[in-house]
């Protein structure tokens, strides 16, 4: 067996750059070399130990002394070679990579009811590259389902093309919004059930992509407000077109209440992962608002805090990954929807892209701490 090499999580806070096999393609399979993978948060997450997503059969965590990980699924590559059942991918094909393997790209049947009606992210034998305990994108090959690798059918730069996962994450969740049963709705920012104020917690890669896909695509003229402690951060939203307020210098529901004219946001997207923001949520909304609940995270609160949003209504919607339906080939639909938003430059990642790592020997420093720098939005591993 062929080997590559890989930064692999050892343990907790600890990553060492090594020599790992390199497995060949099945039949149905594609090796693709490695161009550019993002850090995600969910990445750091594992790193410090606060999650571990690899599970065994009864559900629990599986130790990385048992089985280390090797993280990344936010993938742009070149295959490499193909499985001898491919038929709609060649080597030297640019592709990026949807992470989650469902019934529809392991070729099972019968095809589980998750996957039947379009919700393959919630596969009942879901499993993730780079998340859990599959090979992920922080090596220098990855072998995947062929209907896995989504082709680009542009120049698009490899760091940018690696961000249609993210943003396919963010087209899943207000897919999501448009399906509930919310008493408030984005189409227009008029009459009493439309949504005037939008309130995103958060100004991340998630919370700005969020913000674009607000302006660009779903066309929301009416008020978003960003809230974000960092500056790098609040001028990017004031860039694509929010309101930045910053929840160090003043009370959060106070500085939304006084923008919103007293009605509050009828919808929050909460994007930071703080446990400490549900405190501030019934202050912040309208009643019956719709809560989208994208960040994970939320430590060190008690549930208690729920009370005061229970109280208002809200409807919850939770939505996870970015996989969805599938094309007539077999491909998920919401990655090519991504891909060709940041193809035709409606959504435009480059501005947040404020971190490049060269080499896999970068990684470990990468999870050191870099991402707590000010100064840092989104981090991305070129080859």
């Amino acid at each position: 067996m062929s080997t590559m090499r890989a930064a692999v999580l050892v343990d907790v806070g600890r990553i060492e750059v090594m020599d790992v096999p390199r497995l060949d393609p099945s039949h149905s399979e594609v090796l693709v070399r490695v161009q550019a993978v993002g850090f995600c948060g969910t990445d750091i997450q594992i790193v410090a130990g606060h999650g571990n997503y690899n599970l065994d059969a009864l559900g629990r965590p599986v130790p990385l002394a048992d089985e280390p990980q090797i993280l990344g699924h936010e993938i742009a590559g070149v295959v490499e070679e193909v499985g001898r059942d491919v038929r709609d991918l060649v080597a030297g094909e640019r592709v990026i990579i949807d992470q989650g393997r469902t019934c529809i790209s392991e070729h099972r049947t019968p095809v589980c009811e998750f996957c039947t009606s379009g919700d393959s992210h919630q596969c009942e034998d879901y499993r993730e590259h780079g998340i859990t305990g599959l090979p992920g994108g922080f090596a220098e090959f990855v072998t995947v389902s062929a209907l896995n690798a989504v082709p680009l059918h542009s120049t698009l730069a490899p760091e940018h093309a690696a961000l249609a996962e993210p943003l396919g994450c963010i087209l899943h969740s207000m897919a999501m919004i448009g399906r509930s049963a919310s008493r408030y709705r984005l189409e227009k920012a008029s009459g009493d059930r439309a949504v005037r104020t939008v309130l995103i917690c958060g100004g991340g890669p998630a919370g700005l992509l969020f913000l674009q896909h607000l302006r660009a695509v779903s066309n929301f003229d009416g008020l978003v407000l960003l809230s974000e402690p960092n500056a790098v951060r609040r001028s990017l939203a004031e860039r694509w077109g929010a309101v930045a307020i910053d929840p160090s210098a003043g009370d959060l529901t106070e500085q939304v209440m006084e923008r919103s004219s007293g009605r509050g946001a009828e919808l929050l997207i909460e994007a930071s992962g703080s446990g400490a923001l549900f405190r501030d949520i019934p202050g912040s909304i309208r009643k019956q608002a719709t809560v989208l609940l994208y960040g994970h995270g939320h430590s060190g609160v008690e549930l208690s805090v729920m009370n005061q949003v229970q109280f208002r209504e809200p409807t919850f919607v939770s939505p996870a990954g970015a996989s969805g339906g599938h094309d007539t080939d077999g491909r998920p639909v919401i990655y090519r929807q991504a891909l060709r938003l940041l193809e035709d430059g409606v959504i435009d990642v480059a501005p947040m892209i404020t971190h490049r790592y060269s080499s896999l020997e970068d990684v470990p420093r990468a999870f050191a701490g870099e991402h707590r720098r000010p100064e840092y939005v989104k981090g991305v591993l070129l080859q």
